[in-house]
C-alpha cells in the first residue's frame, strides 16, 4: 500500500518537474543523464511557456544543493541550464533568464572558488547569446560589483587567486559584451559602473612584466596565454571596452584611470601611466582622441599644486597622447593644448622663483632639488609644445607659431596674453627663453612655399624684437628660428660653423630661382632683416655661436632671397659691419671687433663664390690671403680658436687688409651690377623696438641727457679750441676752398637722394625728427613750470608731501590780465 501511494504521488507531479528530476543521476559523479536531458530540451522547445517554471524549479534545486554542499548536483544543474539557454531563443526565455541569473548570483555569492568560477563561465556563455528582443528591466549592477571584487582577490593560494582574478576579468568582459549589444547599453557606461570596472582592470594590468612589448595597436595573443595571464586578459578587456566607447561616454571611461593613477601614486615614475594612455589612444576611435587630451589637460589643472615630478609625469603622458593624436583628428583642442601648457609654464617659473626667493641666503639641498625638478617640468612642457606643433599640418602650424609668439613677453611692453608682471626680469627672461625654445621646435621642418607665408609681418616684427635684447641666448634662439623659416632647401647643415670655405661648389647648395613674392618680401622687409643683423653684431656679449649664427643668417639670405639688388644691399651691410670694427664707436672689446672682421671675411668669401664674378672673387681672395699672412686674427679659423693673440688696436693696419668699396664697385660694375648704391653707406632703420628690447638706441632719451651734460659741453669747447689753428685760419681765408666744400656737400646730398634706397632716406629723416622732438621735449620740460595756484603746490621733503598755499594777493599776474 505505501508503494502504491508513492507511485500515485509521483504520477501526480507536473511533467516538467519529473523531466528535471530525471536528469540528476543517483550518483552525481556519473554526470548529467544525457537521454533525459534531450527529453527535457525537447519539452522546453515544444512548450516554451513552461521555460519559466523549469527555470524556477532548477533554481530551487540548485539553491538547496548549494546550501547542502552537494556540489556535484550543482554542476549538473548549471550544465542543464547552459544547454537550455543555447537551445531556446523564443520570447518566453526572458523569465527563464531571470531564474538563470539568480542562480549565477547564488554561485558568485558563495565562498567556494570552484562555484565562483562555475558561475562566471555560465554567465560568459549567456553573454555570448544574442537575444531576439531587448530587455528593458534587466540590470547587471550586482554582477559588475561582484566581478570587480573578484578581480581584487587576495587568496592565500596563488593559483586560486589567479583563477578567481581571471574569472572576474572574464565576467567583466561578459558584462561589457552583453550590455553593449543590448539596447540599454548606456547603463554600463554610468560613472558608478566605470568606477568599478576600469580600476579592476588596471589593477591586474600593473602585473605586466614587459610593458613596452605590448604598447601599440591591439595584439592577437593565443588562447592559452589569454586564459592563463590575468594581466594580458585585463589588457585585452580594457582595449575592448575602450573600442566600444562612443562620443557620449568616452569621458566616463577615461576619468577612472586618473583616479587609479592618483590613488596608487603612479605618476612618478610614470611608466605604467604612459603605457595606459598609449593603450587608450590606440584603442579608441581616432575622432575621439581630443576627448582624452582634454581630460589630461583638465587633470593637469587639478594637480597644478602637486610636486614637480607628478606634474612632469602628467605632461609626459600628454606628450605621448599628443604624439599619437597629432596626425589624426584632434578637433578643437589645438589652441587649448598650447594655452594650458603655457599657463603651466608660467606657474612652474613662478614656483621656481618663489623657492629661490624663500631660500635666499641659505643653500640647501632640498631647495636646489626643487629647482631642478621644476626645470624637468619646464623641459617637458617645451618638448610637448614643440612635438605637438611640429606634427601639425602647415596651415595649423603657422597659427600656432603666431599664438606662441604672441605669448612671448617683451620688456617695457604690456602683454595681455601671458601675465609675467609679478615674475620680475629673471622670470620674464626665463619664459622668453623657454617660449622661444618651444617655437624653435615648432618651426623645425617647416617648409613654406613663399617666405611671406613663413614670415608674415604680424609674426616677423615680434620675432625680431628679442634679437635686440642684451641677452646672447635670446638672440641665438631668434636667429635659429629664422634659419628654420628661411631655409627651404635644407642647406643650413652644410653652412654650420663659421669658416673660410675654399670651394662653395663642394657643398652642393640647393637653390631655386627667386620668386616674385620673395622679391616683394625683401623690398618690404629686407631693411628690417639687415638692421637686426647689423645691430646683433654690435652686442658686447656675443660669443662664437652668435657669430656662427649671424654668418648662417647672411648665407641663407643669399641662397634663398638674393637677387642683384639684394646682393648689393648685403655687400653694403658687410662693409658697414667692417666699419663697426674699424671705427669702434660703440667701444666694443677687441675680440668682438676681430670677430666681426672674421664674419665679414667669411661671408664675402661665400657671397663672391655664389655670384661667381671673377674680379670680385679675386679681390676677396687677395684680402683673405693677406690677412692669413699679416693679420690671421681677422679670420674665423684663428680668432675663435686662439683668443690670446689679439691686436692692441686696428687703426695702424694697412688698407690691403680690408675690403674696399671702390674695389668691389669696380669688380661688380663690369658684370652688369648697379653699383651706384655701393657708395652710399648703410644706415639702419630706427624703430621703437630698441626701447621695448632694453637696448640703447640713438634716439633714446638717455643718450640725449648725456649729450646735454656740462661735461660734454666742456669737451665740445675743447674740440672747438683745438680746431682754431693756423691751417684752420688759412682755410677760413681761402674762399675758393669753402665754395668747393659747399659744392661737394651739395653733390653728396643730391647723390644720396638720387641713389640711396627710400628706406634709408626715411630712416635718416626719422632719426633727425625724433632727435629734434626729444630735445624740444626736454627743453620744454626744464623751462616750463606750472603757475602758482591758490590751492597750493606739493613739495616732498624727507619722504613726506607738504602743500604750500599762495595767497591770491601775493600772486603776480601779467599786465594784460590786470585791470
Amino acid at each position: 500500500m505505501p508503494g502504491r501511494v508513492c507511485c500515485c504521488c509521483a504520477a501526480l507531479r507536473p511533467r516538467y518537474k519529473r523531466l528535471v528530476d530525471n536528469i540528476f543521476p543517483e550518483d552525481p559523479k556519473d554526470g548529467l543523464v544525457k537521454a533525459d536531458m534531450e527529453k527535457l530540451t525537447f519539452y522546453a522547445v515544444s512548450a516554451p511557456e513552461k521555460l519559466d517554471r523549469i527555470g524556477a524549479y532548477l533554481a530551487e534545486r540548485l539553491s538547496r544543493d548549494v546550501v547542502r554542499h552537494r556540489y556535484g548536483n550543482v554542476l549538473i544543474a548549471m550544465e542543464a541550464l547552459d544547454q537550455l539557454l543555447m537551445a531556446c531563443h523564443s520570447q518566453s526565455i526572458k523569465p527563464f533568464v531571470e531564474s538563470f541569473l539568480h542562480m549565477v548570483a547564488k554561485l558568485l555569492e558563495s565562498g567556494e572558488p570552484k562555484l565562483q568560477v562555475l558561475g562566471t563561465n555560465s554567465f560568459v556563455k549567456f553573454a555570448n547569446i544574442e537575444e531576439d528582443t531587448p530587455s528593458y528591466h534587466r540590470r547587471y549592477d550586482f554582477f559588475v560589483s561582484r566581478f570587480s571584487a573578484m578581480c581584487h582577490s587576495c587568496d592565500h593560494d596563488p593559483e586560486i587567486q589567479t583563477e578567481i582574478r581571471i574569472a572576474g576579468i572574464r565576467g567583466i568582459q561578459g558584462v561589457v559584451r552583453k550590455t553593449v549589444n543590448d539596447e540599454l547599453r548606456a547603463t554600463i557606461w554610468e560613472p558608478q559602473h566605470m568606477d568599478k570596472i576600469v580600476p579592476s582592470l588596471l589593477f591586474n594590468m600593473q602585473k605586466i612584466e614587459d610593458i613596452d612589448s605590448r604598447i601599440g595597436p591591439p595584439s592577437s595573443p593565443t588562447g592559452g596565454e589569454k586564459e592563463e595571464n590575468p594581466a594580458l586578459l585585463a589588457e585585452n578587456c580594457f582595449r575592448e571596452l575602450l573600442g566600444r566607447a562612443t562620443y557620449g561616454n568616452m569621458n566616463n571611461a577615461v576619468r577612472p584611470v586618473f583616479a587609479h593613477l592618483d590613488h596608487h601614486r603612479l605618476w612618478d615614475p610614470n611608466e605604467f601611466a604612459v603605457s595606459c594612455f598609449k593603450i587608450i589612444m590606440y584603442s579608441i576611435q581616432a575622432q575621439y582622441s581630443h576627448h582624452v587630451i582634454q581630460e589630461i589637460l583638465g587633470h593637469l589643472d587639478v594637480r597644478k599644486r602637486d610636486s614637480p615630478r607628478v606634474r612632469a609625469g602628467i605632461i609626459q603622458v600628454l606628450l605621448e597622447a599628443v604624439a599619437i593624436a597629432a596626425k589624426g583628428s584632434i578637433g578643437p583642442t589645438v589652441l587649448e593644448v598650447f594655452n594650458t601648457l603655457l599657463k603651466h609654464l608660467r606657474i612652474s617659473v613662478d614656483f621656481e622663483l618663489g623657492d629661490r626667493r624663500s631660500s635666499a641666503g641659505s643653500t640647501t639641498f632640498s631647495t636646489s632639488s626643487k629647482e631642478s625638478d621644476e626645470r624637468i617640468v619646464q623641459n617637458a612642457i617645451i618638448q610637448t609644445i614643440g612635438f605637438f606643433g611640429s606634427n601639425l599640418p602647415d596651415y595649423q602650424r603657422s597659427e600656432i607659431m603666431m599664438f606662441i609668439m604672441g605669448k612671448v613677453p617683451v620688456f617695457g611692453a604690456t602683454s595681455q596674453l601671458l601675465d609675467t608682471s609679478h615674475l620680475g626680469d629673471l622670470g620674464t627672461r626665463r619664459i622668453q627663453i623657454m617660449l622661444l625654445r618651444s617655437l624653435l621646435m615648432v618651426t623645425s621642418g617647416y617648409k613654406a612655399t613663399t617666405i611671406t607665408n613663413a614670415l608674415p609681418p604680424p609674426f616677423l616684427d615680434p620675432l625680431l624684437s628679442p634679437s635686440l635684447m642684451e641677452d646672447s641666448e635670446l638672440r641665438q634662439l631668434v636667429l635659429e628660428i629664422l634659419h628654420n623659416l628661411i631655409d627651404r632647401h635644407d642647406n643650413r647643415a652644410k653652412l654650420r660653423g663659421i669658416r673660410i670655405i675654399p670651394d662653395v661648389s663642394d657643398l652642393k647648395i640647393k637653390r631655386d630661382k627667386i620668386s616674385r613674392q620673395d622679391v616683394s618680401f625683401m623690398k618690404k622687409h629686407g631693411q628690417q632683416l639687415y638692421r637686426h643683423i647689423y645691430l646683433g653684431c654690435k652686442e658686447e656679449d656675443n660669443v662664437q655661436k652668435n657669430f656662427e649664427l649671424l654668418f648662417t643668417s647672411l648665407a641663407l639670405t643669399t641662397i634663398e632671397l638674393a637677387n642683384e639688388e639684394v646682393v648689393i644691399d648685403l655687400i653694403r651691410l658687410a662693409i658697414a659691419l667692417q666699419d663697426i670694427a674699424i671705427i669702434n664707436e660703440d667701444n666694443l672689446p677687441m675680440f668682438n671687433r676681430c670677430g666681426v672682421m672674421a664674419l665679414v671675411a667669411a661671408y664675402l668669401n661665400f657671397l663672391s663664390q655664389m655670384i661667381a664674378v671673377p674680379a670680385f672673387c679675386q679681390h676677396v681672395s687677395k684680402v683673405i690671403e693677406t690677412r692669413s699672412l699679416e693679420a690671421s686674427y681677422f679670420l674665423p679659423e684663428t680668432i675663435f680658436k686662439d683668443k690670446s693673440n689679439l691686436p692692441k688696436s686696428l687703426e695702424k693696419h694697412e688698407k690691403n687688409l680690408f675690403f674696399l668699396t671702390n674695389k668691389i664697385a669696380e669688380s661688380l660694375g663690369g658684370s652688369g651690377y648697379s653699383v651706384e648704391r655701393l657708395s652710399v653707406p648703410y644706415v639702419p632703420q630706427v624703430t621703437d623696438e630698441d626701447r621695448l628690447s632694453r637696448r640703447k638706441s640713438i634716439v633714446d632719451t638717455v643718450s640725449i641727457q648725456v649729450d646735454i651734460l656740462p661735461g660734454n659741453n666742456m669737451e665740445d669747447k675743447a674740440d672747438n679750441t683745438e680746431e682754431i689753428t693756423f691751417e684752420a685760419l688759412k682755410k677760413a681765408i681761402d674762399n675758393n676752398g669753402l665754395e668747393e666744400q659747399e659744392k661737394e656737400k651739395r653733390r653728396l646730398v643730391i647723390e644720396k637722394f638720387q641713389k640711396a634706397p627710400f628706406e634709408e632716406i626715411a630712416a635718416q629723416c626719422e632719426t633727425k625728427a625724433n632727435l629734434l622732438h626729444d630735445r624740444l621735449a626736454q627743453i620744454l620740460e626744464l623751462t616750463i613750470r606750472p603757475p602758482p595756484s591758490p590751492s597750493g603746490t606739493m613739495t616732498i621733503t624727507a619722504g613726506h608731501a607738504h602743500y604750500q598755499s599762495v595767497p591770491v594777493y601775493e600772486m603776480k599776474f601779467p599786465d594784460l590780465c590786470v585791470y
